[in-house]
């Protein structure tokens, strides 16, 4: 795969260290932070302790993707990120993604500053996404899911969980390169928790060098999430930060090369640490 890519004044060097992709949901109803980052204030808050515990990437989204969340409109979700990816570019040159399945807001966001687009559909929710992202010439996080967020948890019954999962992303990475989109702008996404249950998150983070034969960088985001709680018998997905940090050192040694998180300081220190060991290797 290429080994750099650069947003803004920022290089990325995979292989060389893992990158830390902080959370910034502006939504009233995610799991574990709905309703703390849905103003402006709060979010320029939050967005100015993510970079200075070390983020490298801030991830915006305005619709909740938790098993069972319903699909807002389409003017609700850019009415809930368009400002605030506007009032953090006026204020920082830390490269921000929009965490959408819609190309409308793809482009909106964009223009208002934002440098990558988080897609969990894959670019199937939207069949204008890829060749959008194409002729918007920045990167796309390409994941795995089955159905959507408020179907997936019905639809966990795989024969070969990691062979449909990488079926999936070679199709959509090469529909992407097809359409346009360059290959090191792609990044791919398994999908922890999409449609996934507790024994094959475990799985896919097990397997994650199977992935590396698409020549992507790899993103996780294993933040929090319920397969985490059920292995620490824990229901308050805030006191989960441990596990979390035990799932991120997993992901790092089995080859993440991007982490998706909620408390970025600690997430920071933990990659510290785990590529100690693992860069070289």
């Amino acid at each position: 795969m290429s080994h750099s890519l650069t947003i803004r004044d920022r290089s990325f060097h995979w292989g060389k260290k893992t990158y830390i992709m902080g959370i910034l949901n502006t939504t009233p109803d995610s799991f574990s932070d709905g309703g703390q980052f849905n103003n402006i204030n709060s979010a320029l808050i939050q967005s100015q302790n993510m970079i200075s515990n070390g983020v490298d990437i801030i991830d915006i989204g305005g619709q909740s993707t938790r098993p069972g969340a319903k699909q807002i409109s389409l003017e609700d979700e850019l009415e809930r990120v368009i400002p605030i990816i506007t009032a953090i570019r006026t204020e920082s040159n830390i490269p921000i993604s929009v965490d959408t399945t819609r190309s409308e807001v793809a482009k909106a966001a964009i223009k208002a500053g934002a440098d990558i687009v988080n897609d969990i559909s894959g670019g199937t929710f939207d069949p204008q996404m890829l060749m959008t992202v194409a002729e918007l010439n920045v990167p796309i996080v390409l994941m795995h899911i089955r159905g959507n967020p408020e179907t997936m948890q019905q639809l966990t019954d795989y024969e070969d969980i990691i062979g449909e999962i990488y079926n999936f992303l070679w199709t959509q990475t090469e529909k992407a390169i097809a359409l346009g989109i360059k290959h090191h702008n792609i990044i791919i996404d398994p999908g922890i928790g999409f449609a996934k249950n507790h024994q094959q998150n475990l799985e896919i983070i097990r397997n994650l060098c199977k992935f590396k034969t698409l020549k992507c960088p790899i993103l996780i985001g294993v933040s929090r999430k319920s397969f985490i709680g059920t292995i620490l018998n824990q229901n308050n997905p805030k006191q989960r930060i441990w596990g979390t940090a035990a799932a991120c050192s997993a992901a790092i040694f089995y080859g993440a090369d991007i982490l998706r998180v909620h408390d970025v300081k600690e997430m920071v220190e933990v990659a510290l640490v785990a590529d100690a060991f693992v860069v070289g290797l």
